[in-house]
């Protein structure tokens, strides 16, 4: 009896176990929205360098055109960029000087992740922001609503830094406010404007 009841324990845990970790896959598959990687903005601070190379150690500034220089690399456009892909897209143009050239590329200064939040808001304007914020986070920044907001009609205006190609996202904080579809309640690119009628 002891060791039946012994077994249903073991079965009951390891099922138990399968099932948490199901979960966390499921959960883990919708990370990269909620958790997306860091994109370089304009005036962010980069520290580039290649190994074995003192005079390619270096602080880039982010110019206001989402550009770059950097020595054997020359121009290019790094915001929209993780740091990952500008490191693998100098590390290409440098291994034509230096063979097998390891670079780092990491940001030392985050100046561009800006959001703006404007209409019927206490505080409307640009917040330029350490990490990252949804859109909930965004009006709450802004010191919440008017109340004359249209609650219901929200809209977040997103334009791509690369093809400058604009969308608009609906956000209905009436609802999310009550917990209900919250997936509306997207994570902010630099560069949104969360608009409040």
């Amino acid at each position: 009896m002891i060791h039946k009841s012994i077994k249903h324990a073991a079965t009951y845990v390891l099922g138990l176990g399968l099932f948490v970790i199901s979960f966390g896959a499921m959960a883990e598959g919708n990370a990269p929205d909620n958790n997306p990687a860091y994109r370089i903005g304009p005036e962010d601070v980069l520290q580039i360098s290649v190994w074995k190379e003192e005079d390619l150690d270096k602080e880039v500034l982010v110019r206001p055109d989402g550009g770059i220089s950097f020595p054997l690399a020359g121009d290019l456009t790094v915001s929209g960029k993780t740091p990952k892909q500008v490191q693998e897209e100098i590390r290409r143009r440098v291994e034509r000087y230096i063979p097998e050239a390891v670079v780092t590329v990491s940001v030392t200064k985050v100046s561009g992740y800006t959001v703006f939040v404007i209409g019927q808001v206490q505080n409307p304007g640009q917040f330029t922001l350490g990490r990252y914020v949804d859109v909930m986070q965004a009006l709450t920044l802004a010191g919440g609503m008017t109340p004359y907001a249209v609650e219901d009609k929200i809209q977040i205006q997103r334009r791509s830094q690369l093809t400058q190609d604009q969308q608009v996202y609906r956000f209905d904080f009436s609802d999310v406010k009550r917990g209900r579809d919250l997936d509306q309640n997207i994570v902010l690119h630099s560069g949104d404007v969360v608009v409040v009628p």
